[in-house]
């Protein structure tokens, strides 16, 4: 895994939410800022990955930003905001599978009609026959 705490820039903010009056005096919201073109740590095809796959979460500046204000601890929040960072990157490195469409195979094709028939001669007897009274006489 990638050690990428040397490069993730911090920014501190007051929390909102609950906490009282320890929320209007210390700035427990962690903001972190991690530049994926300038980074020292990742190769080239990695950054060009990154950039691609969390193109929606990378500003225009080219930092991808995340923010933690879960808890009521600055360093508790930092840490999520690392972790949060880590695994956004790794998983964005992760190669998916492709999906190879299959086609049905010929016994398949053939239970699928034979259901269709079975089915529809079973709403054929459920009809009224023609000439048939509906007075029951």
């Amino acid at each position: 895994m990638l050690n990428l705490i040397s490069e993730i820039t911090f920014k501190t903010a007051r929390s909102g939410g609950k906490g009282g009056q320890n929320v209007n005096k210390v700035e427990t919201m962690v903001e972190g800022f991690f530049h994926v073109a300038d980074s020292k740590i990742l190769k080239n095809y990695q950054k060009k990955r990154i950039l691609d796959v969390l193109a929606n979460r990378i500003n225009k500046e080219g930092y991808l930003h995340v923010k933690s204000e879960a808890t009521r601890s600055q360093l508790q929040n930092k840490e999520d905001v690392i972790v949060k960072i880590h695994v956004l990157v790794s998983n964005a490195l992760i190669k998916r599978k492709v999906r190879k469409p299959t086609t049905p195979t010929e016994g398949s094709k053939l239970r699928r009609l034979d259901t269709k028939k079975k089915k529809g001669l079973l709403k054929k007897s459920r009809q009224k026959l023609k000439g048939e009274n509906s007075s029951g006489e």
